[in-house]
């Protein structure tokens, strides 16, 4: 995993336009902050996907077109704490669908607690957790033969360029059985005035979240950034439906990355391009669909339509 890291970081860092990539948010502390992010007033994505998740569950259910008696797999790319899911969870058990759930992370601290958390909560819960990156683990999916579900949520799909998707989506479709489903949530595009707050609030949480990149690289790379020399940018505009947030030089300066004996120069101004959030609409889903086998069944919004849960059903 560190040699990942350190790849990434020294590509990333060694482009034109500097790039830092947004999985790497996710440690200890960014997992504690992410956390805050979800729980404050601007942030509306899991608010809104939770509503979806706590006042429609039988629909997604019956969408979904689970049988009781036949077993099956719900797969969660990128679970987190898992907090939505286990409203579906625990209305399978009560409804004595037979099935396994197997959460995906980035996060072996995420997964260590989540796993911890349903042991206390669905102690009868079979759940079998697998640390890593979602393209790697796509590779393994076709071999399991039962029926899958698989959840991608909170928009993070919107964290790939519509390229990058486009193959995830490809990937996907490929390592899925004819009529297995895909439950995968979207942030849908609206105005600026409600999007931009949740990537810039006033608490700084935002900021908290993308500066831990730089403590991260500083702690487990051995990096010099010293974060009050950079400060944090969010944009969006409707028109184009693309938040994006980037740490920005405060002014010329050098950062030493010890354990890749390198040094990167920064000018004032300079932005590190950490983080994009795409918003959805049917038309952009459909077309980053063409090119696989899933096709849209079903659609489910909160009742403010800022999210959805698209039903993706291989075909």
């Amino acid at each position: 995993m560190i040699e990942t890291f350190k790849k990434d970081v020294e590509e990333g860092l060694s482009k034109t336009s500097k790039t830092l990539p947004s999985k790497y948010f996710y440690d200890s502390i960014g997992d504690q902050i992410f956390i805050k992010i979800m729980n404050m007033p601007a942030y509306y994505l899991t608010r809104a996907e939770h509503d979806i998740f706590k006042n429609q569950t039988e629909k997604i259910i019956q969408k979904l077109k689970l049988t009781p008696n036949i077993f099956f797999e719900i797969i969660e790319l990128g679970a987190g704490d898992g907090t939505k899911t286990k409203l579906l969870l625990k209305e399978l058990i009560r409804l004595e669908y037979n099935f396994k759930y197997a959460p995906i992370d980035i996060s072996e601290n995420a997964l260590k607690n989540l796993k911890s958390n349903l042991n206390k909560e669905m102690a009868s819960l079979e759940v079998s957790t697998k640390q890593g990156d979602y393209f790697e683990v796509l590779d393994n999916l076709k071999q399991q033969k039962a029926p899958k579900v698989v959840l991608f949520l909170g928009s993070n799909i919107g964290n790939m360029s519509d390229e990058t998707a486009k193959i995830f989506l490809t990937k996907l479709s490929n390592a899925l059985n004819k009529n297995d489903k895909v439950l995968l949530g979207v942030d849908m595009i609206k105005s600026e005035h409600v999007v931009l707050p949740a990537y810039n609030d006033k608490e700084g949480l935002t900021k908290s979240f993308n500066m831990n990149l730089l403590d991260r690289i500083n702690k487990e790379l051995e990096g010099d950034f010293n974060t009050h020399h950079f400060e944090h940018l969010a944009t969006y505009t409707q028109d184009e439906g693309i938040a994006r947030s980037y740490l920005v030089s405060k002014k010329n300066q050098e950062v030493s990355i010890n354990t890749l004996d390198q040094k990167f120069s920064f000018i004032e101004g300079e932005k590190i391009h950490t983080e994009t959030s795409r918003k959805y609409n049917d038309a952009i889903l459909e077309h980053l669909l063409e090119e696989t086998y899933l096709k849209i069944t079903d659609k489910l919004m909160d009742s403010n339509e800022y999210f959805a849960d698209y039903i993706l059903t291989k075909i």
